[in-house]
């Protein structure tokens, strides 16, 4: 097999196999990237078993053929090369299963690296992501709703079922849960017209994160659910992975249908008191107190050996004062990605649960069970 290349274009297939790649074992099939070369297209291929990605990128050939590469060493080679094209060599080997060596060289210049390859026989097959029914949902919006609730999935692996985003269409709408069992975040989004019914699913974070760090915020991403599936599509990549199995929980239990009172903050006064009164709070507990009344946010950690912090901001409120008993992760993370300028604030009680949502409202919240006092 022989073929050249452009190193950008190669650097930016081979750093999303990165991500998918969970190992790097040199011995290990699944440290490899799958490549094959025909009709003037290379064909990129990697998995760790429960995820899966496929792409392909425009080659000069030479003579075609197939092989796996040890992903990591080949793209620290790549990188350490200069632009442009690159000649890949792989030597006719002897029929058998055994490493045969590839001839990685820059075109025109002296600089020449030679890598072992395994056999493409024991790389993982793929389940087909071709004839399976997609979907479409606009790319910004399924980015945006990734970025409300990819955050809030449990790293409880014995409550394997809250691990991952859960995946719903409900009327003509697709919902994205995401749940600890402490806070919970919600987003929503129509779906565009035609859209057929599909199975509820729940989805890993690592797919999610990877789609939503790799798609482009323009146009459409194609998506669907099968069986034990979930497929995703834009462009020239394709990926899949498994779903999580269990049933998870009834989230909408957990949210309320009407809240009592409501306070209301500039986001950057919230942020920037966060941060400083977060350096005396207790990592382990993550306890600090909100104290609300007319006019005032008073954010209070808890007492520890080290000390205290506390600082008052101004906040939209009248009437009785209340103090919540709230963990600083469940309100810094939704704060990282909520999209404007207020942020509102709604509860009952001081031991019911506390909706945190922009202002105005979207369509998306987060739910925060408060901490007992101490």
């Amino acid at each position: 097999m022989k073929f050249t290349f452009d190193r950008d274009a190669m650097i930016k297939e081979v750093s999303i196999a990165q991500e998918i790649i969970s190992t790097k074992n040199a011995g290990s099939i699944l440290s490899n990237i799958s490549i094959s070369a025909y009709n003037n297209t290379l064909n990129i291929k990697a998995t760790d078993i429960k995820v899966n990605f496929e792409t392909q990128i425009p080659v000069q050939i030479e003579e075609e053929g197939s092989t796996t590469i040890y992903c990591d060493k080949f793209m620290g080679i790549l990188s350490s090369l200069p632009e442009g094209e690159i000649e890949f060599n792989q030597s006719a080997g002897d029929g058998s299963d055994q490493a045969v060596s590839v001839i990685i060289k820059p075109v025109g210049k002296k600089i020449k690296f030679q890598i072992k390859s395994m056999s493409q026989e024991k790389f993982p097959d793929f389940d087909s992501a071709d004839d399976v029914p997609y979907f479409e949902v606009p790319a910004k919006e399924i980015k945006e709703m990734i970025g409300q609730t990819a955050f809030a999935v449990s790293e409880d692996e014995t409550r394997y079922f809250m691990n991952g985003v859960y995946f719903e269409k409900k009327d003509d709408k697709l919902n994205l849960v995401a749940t600890d069992g402490r806070r919970l975040s919600f987003a929503s989004k129509s779906l565009l017209a035609g859209v057929s019914d599909f199975p509820a699913a729940i989805v890993h974070p690592k797919i999610l994160n990877i789609i939503s760090k790799r798609s482009p915020d323009e146009g459409n991403i194609f998506i669907a659910v099968v069986d034990k599936m979930i497929f995703f599509k834009f462009g020239t990549y394709k990926f899949g992975s498994v779903l999580l199995e269990g049933q998870f929980p009834n989230y909408a239990r957990v949210i309320p249908e009407n809240q009592a009172h409501s306070f209301q903050v500039q986001k950057s006064d919230l942020t920037n008191a966060l941060k400083r009164v977060a350096l005396m709070v207790d990592k382990k507990a993550g306890r600090l107190y909100f104290n609300i009344s007319d006019g005032i946010l008073k954010i209070t950690s808890q007492q520890s050996d080290m000390g205290s912090a506390d600082e008052e901001i101004p906040c939209e409120y009248a009437g009785q004062s209340y103090t919540l008993a709230l963990n600083y992760r469940y309100i810094e993370e939704p704060l990282r990605v909520i999209e404007a300028e207020r942020i509102v604030f709604e509860f009952t009680e001081e031991m019911k649960a506390v909706t945190m949502r922009p202002e105005p409202a979207g369509d998306y919240f987060h739910i925060i069970m408060p901490m007992q006092k101490e």
